[in-house]
């Protein structure tokens, strides 16, 4: 029944509806059928209240609110906006000086927002403007503001780390550790891939006009020290009190959130509409990430309870190559997948699918949490689906063209690809800071710990008493 259940799970998302909903209605659809063929019983139901309570209760999930609520003060405050002048004035003397901008904005507005659609909104209607004004090719333009936009997935503080933590049975501060490094490669990367086109296309990415370049001396680096250093500051004392251990990334999130107020608040931008704003979209997203949660507990646990654990590990565990077998096609699999469901729809399904079969094979899950979420990156670049390119198009000027979009995002999809395969190639990019090997070299039988939440594959001994006998043909 498990491979029905999943195909039934995959036709309910191609026609539309609502990842929660599906999630939860195939889950009681296929218990229900379970009870009927007797290879479930009633009693088995019964551990959905004690999931969702388990969900309600969940302290991580407070990091996904609080986190939220400060990048939203802060994108509404006018910092961006401010980033962007301050650093375009920096590079603006330089071939392609407003691309660098975009990249090392785009590297501290994910520090700070954490979350995707407000980045590449804020940027595209910043930068973009300006850029094809003073002569940016429009592929070179949308793409890296694109691409800068994804950081925020992969840099901490993101909100998909805090997600895939809780599924995996994680610490978000280890997810943050080690996809640090990850992070400041992808934006090296893209800050090279700007180079490489001002020495090969000099004309795509002009440097500014003197008259454009309004700040010099003293006025220059007073909009520095006004512009940079607070966000600068309020990210190292959130991030670097998660990562010393000196706060939970609840805690950190907290105190990010009262350190993006003060900030609204100094800069006099602080009012009830942008308070009203930010906490309805802090709500909003907050509840859309729960439902999904509870939507995917129910469907696991039926999963389980007719055996689609074992189902999914007898299929990955016989892959020919081993470990790297196994990476390889998963890491193909979630390629292919991100063309169609988003990064939340795969950690929620796919994801507690694979888990168990990596530890089983000695993957360390951080470290492997990591690779999936550089992958999932993916899923916003990907023409024409990626959500990124969907945020771009809806602020770009009418003379960029879509077609331009979707080109100027292929170089960047490359890259994130490239990095994929560094991971791989060098575990010890995300290792560094993590206990223990990333792949042990005899792999053992490895639980998945049940998150707080509920969310992941339950353990078989929560099953004992409550499975009907099943028929005697099942599994052949």
């Amino acid at each position: 029944m498990a491979p029905v259940m999943f195909t039934a799970l995959v036709l309910f998302l191609l026609l539309g509806y609502p990842v929660a909903f599906s999630l939860a209605a195939v889950g009681m659809l296929f218990g229900w059928i379970g009870i009927e063929l007797g290879m479930l019983t009633p009693s088995l139901l019964q551990a959905l209240p004690d999931r969702v309570f388990g969900i309600m209760r969940n302290e991580i999930l407070l990091a996904v609110p609080f986190f939220t609520f400060m990048g939203l003060i802060l994108e509404r405050s006018g910092m961006a906006e401010e980033l962007l002048d301050t650093v375009g004035q920096i590079f603006g003397g330089v071939r392609g000086g407003l691309a660098y901008a975009v990249v090392f904005v785009g590297a501290l507005l994910a520090a700070t927002t954490g979350v995707v659609a407000a980045s590449v909104i804020a940027m595209g209607l910043i930068s973009l403007p300006i850029m094809l004004r003073y002569g940016y090719h429009p592929r070179l333009a949308t793409g890296v503001i694109a691409a800068s936009g994804t950081l925020a997935q992969i840099v901490p503080p993101s909100l998909v780390l805090i997600v895939m933590a809780d599924v995996l049975g994680r610490s978000v501060g280890d997810m943050y550790k080690g996809a640090l490094i990850p992070g400041l490669l992808l934006t090296g990367f893209y800050a090279l891939f700007v180079f490489g086109t001002t020495i090969l296309k000099p004309d795509s990415a002009p440097a500014l006009p003197p008259e454009a370049r309004t700040l010099h001396g003293r006025k220059l680096l007073w909009r520095v020290v006004i512009a940079l250093i607070p966000p600068l500051a309020l990210i190292f004392l959130v991030l670097g009190t998660i990562f010393i251990g000196w706060a939970t990334p609840t805690e950190g999130g907290a105190m990010g959130a009262v350190g993006a107020l003060l900030l609204a608040a100094m800069k006099k931008r602080l009012n009830l509409d942008m308070l009203r704003e930010s906490m309805t979209s802090t709500a909003r997203i907050t509840s859309f990430v729960i439902f999904i949660l509870i939507g995917s507990s129910v469907f696991s646990l039926t999963f389980r309870g007719v055996d689609g654990d074992l189902w999914v590990e007898h299929l990955l565990t016989g892959l020919p190559g081993g470990v790297i077998g196994f990476l390889i096609f998963v890491n193909l699999l979630v390629f292919f997948l991100a063309f169609f469901l988003d990064f939340f729809e795969i950690s929620f399904i796919i994801l507690p699918l694979l888990a168990p079969v990596a530890a089983k094979l000695g993957i360390d899950l951080v470290w492997f949490g990591v690779l999936m979420g550089v992958n999932m990156q993916t899923s916003f670049m990907h023409p024409p689906f990626g959500f990124a390119l969907f945020y771009l198009r809806s602020v770009a000027p009418a003379k960029v063209r879509t077609v331009d979009i979707y080109w100027g995002a292929v170089p960047f999809l490359g890259i994130q690809l490239v990095m994929v395969f560094l991971i791989i190639a060098f575990p010890e990019l995300v290792s560094w800071g993590l206990d223990g090997p990333t792949i042990n070299e005899t792999p053992t039988e490895i639980s998945v710990p049940e998150p707080q939440g509920g969310s992941s594959l339950l353990d078989s001994s929560e099953f004992d008493g409550l499975l009907g006998p099943p028929p005697a043909d099942f599994g052949q």
